[in-house]
């Protein structure tokens, strides 16, 4: 009798030992509710989400990246996307005198090459535009409007060897074209550039003088106002720089030979008392 009592508590105790095998251990972190721990994410989200659950004798691969793996497949093929090409150049605005302007300034040569087509290109558009900041053409934007072709065909028209100045320095203006340049002994030390001379009522008269007077910053005093850089070469006319936008050509001077702020510095560094003066020619419409 007693031995099966031994027996049944052994049997007992079996039990209870095989029960706390099976049953879910008590989370420490869950409060003590006895509920179950989730899988770490890494673990049922890992492999390809085809493979069976890891086995317990085998513990699973984690992946580093935690992120699903995609199975391999062909790649779609990727056409890339071809950008519009320009139909022409739009860096400068084309001017309706583009092919005359170009014609002139291959002329006249020293603003870059120029292709003769009428059509704006990078390079016509950097020759322009350096022609415009040349003879003080406002806005310099590389457009050949009716102003950038009006100075071109003048100075490209100019004929230098009219002016006889023989071996020594000399100045010239041809009214007709309303251009000046300085020539010594046949040989051209400056221009041709452009200037405005006088108005209707106030004709630069043709003829051949020399300068009389010189003044760095000369007062008028009929119009009050100065004149930088003056060469007086008949009565009260003289060369100086313009006071006005020189393109402006709805006005001109009183008589007197206006240069851009570059010209007139340069004739007065070339210049002296006695320095010969050729006026040849009218400006139209006086």
């Amino acid at each position: 009798m007693p031995r099966v009592r031994f027996v049944a508590r052994v049997v007992a105790l079996a039990v209870v030992v095989l029960a706390g095998v099976g049953a879910c251990a008590l989370d420490p972190q869950a409060g003590g509710s006895g509920a179950a721990a989730p899988a770490p994410v890494g673990v049922t989200e890992t492999a390809s989400g085809a493979s069976a659950p890891p086995t317990p004798s085998r513990p699973p691969t984690v992946s580093p990246s935690a992120t699903p793996t995609r199975t391999a497949g062909p790649k779609p093929s990727r056409t890339p996307t071809a950008k519009p090409k320009p139909t022409g150049f739009t860096g400068c605005p084309e001017g309706e005198h583009q092919r005359d302007v170009e014609t002139y300034l291959s002329r006249l040569g020293g603003f870059g090459k120029l292709t003769v087509d009428g059509k704006q290109s990078a390079a016509d558009c950097a020759a322009i535009k350096k022609f415009q900041r040349r003879y003080g053409i406002s806005p310099a934007a590389g457009r050949a409007g009716s102003t950038t072709y009006d100075v071109a065909k003048r100075l490209a028209g100019t004929d230098v060897h009219r002016c006889k100045g023989g071996s020594g320095l000399t100045f010239c203006v041809d009214l007709t074209r309303q251009t000046v340049w300085a020539m010594r002994g046949g040989k051209v030390l400056l221009g041709p550039t452009v200037t405005r001379t006088g108005m209707a009522g106030y004709a630069t008269p043709a003829g051949t003088y020399s300068v009389g007077g010189r003044n760095l910053k000369e007062w008028s005093n009929p119009y009050e106002v100065w004149l930088p850089y003056w060469q007086q070469f008949n009565g009260g006319i003289g060369f100086h720089e313009t006071t006005t936008y020189l393109h402006n050509s709805a006005i001109g001077s009183h008589g007197c030979v206006n240069l851009l702020h570059a010209d007139a510095v340069r004739l007065w560094e070339l210049g002296s008392i006695g320095t010969r003066v050729v006026v040849m020619g009218r400006r139209p419409g006086t």
